[in-house]
């Protein structure tokens, strides 16, 4: 029988709709119906188990999944020793403690003493522990943000995305303990053959990543400006360069980063480009 890399995704949660996402655009279709825990996918040799996401690090340990989609947060929390394989660019937050809104803060010392509410023990401790600080953890799994209104703690640390959550708690954020992302990880267990398929796996996740990290750019430009036009489009080895029916013209094809996008595109003007379109990228394999 034909090995399949199994790879868990959060049940349900601020994971589980983007990891399918990515799964999806990488060309794998799954059969999954209502409340099942196991599906298996089509067009390609993988398994999903939907799984509970604070048991995924344990289940990568002892080789029952091969691969996960989980946020750094959580490896950081419980699974320092499992391998990161690619960073996804989605589901980005940071792990803060908050305080009251009307509460003095005058640094990481003023937390020494105080009652901290967390589900991330293991992170706030060695944090407090490198800043030379004793405080009184309360680990809470779940609603971690109302514990100071309800007199449980002087402070909590707990994933922050927006803010929105700990503005409507009426706390605000004093530290940032570190940033976090969805991470493909892996367990240390795989096989040839299962690591081969996990190969497979990453190539198409890094060609959607880096489409979703690229536009593709058309333009108009002046025959006189192309090699200095073209020296702004960095990212291909070089640009296509069509002749236009207008003598002196051409058309320049080439894709610019996302992360750049509007100052290349005023650099490109100033260098002469005119009639610019812009498209999304689907996919970019390199």
């Amino acid at each position: 029988m034909k090995k399949k890399l199994h790879i868990a995704v959060q049940k349900s949660g601020r994971l589980h709709d983007e990891s399918l996402k990515l799964l999806n655009d990488c060309g794998i279709s799954i059969d999954n119906g209502k409340d099942q825990l196991k599906a298996v996918a089509r067009h390609f040799p993988l398994e999903i188990y939907y799984l509970r996401n604070g048991d995924i690090p344990q289940y990568l340990r002892d080789g029952v999944v091969d691969v996960a989609i989980i946020g750094e947060n959580l490896l950081v929390e419980k699974g320092a020793d499992i391998i990161v394989k690619e960073k996804l660019g989605f589901s980005k937050c940071r792990v803060s403690i908050a305080i009251p809104k009307e509460d003095d803060y005058s640094g990481v010392q003023s937390l020494k003493g105080k009652k901290i509410a967390t589900s991330y023990p293991n992170t706030v401790n060695q944090f407090l522990a490198e800043k030379g600080v004793d405080a009184d953890l309360h680990i809470i799994n779940g609603s971690v943000e109302i514990a100071p209104n309800i007199g449980l703690s002087d402070a909590v640390c707990d994933i922050v995305s927006s803010g929105s959550t700990l503005f409507k708690n009426n706390l605000k954020e004093v530290e940032v303990l570190f940033t976090s992302e969805a991470v493909l990880a892996a367990s240390n267990t795989l096989d040839d053959d299962k690591s081969e398929i996990l190969s497979k796996l990453q190539f198409r996740i890094q060609s959607v990543l880096k489409g979703r990290q690229s536009k593709y750019i058309l333009m108009n430009v002046p025959n006189d400006s192309i090699e200095k036009i073209s020296s702004i489009l960095p990212v291909l080895k070089s640009p296509t360069v069509l002749p236009l029916a207008e003598p002196g013209w051409s058309s320049l094809h080439s894709v610019i980063n996302e992360g750049t996008f509007w100052e290349v595109i005023d650099q490109l003007k100033a260098a002469g480009a005119q009639d610019i379109l812009v498209c999304p990228v689907e996919k970019m394999v390199l």
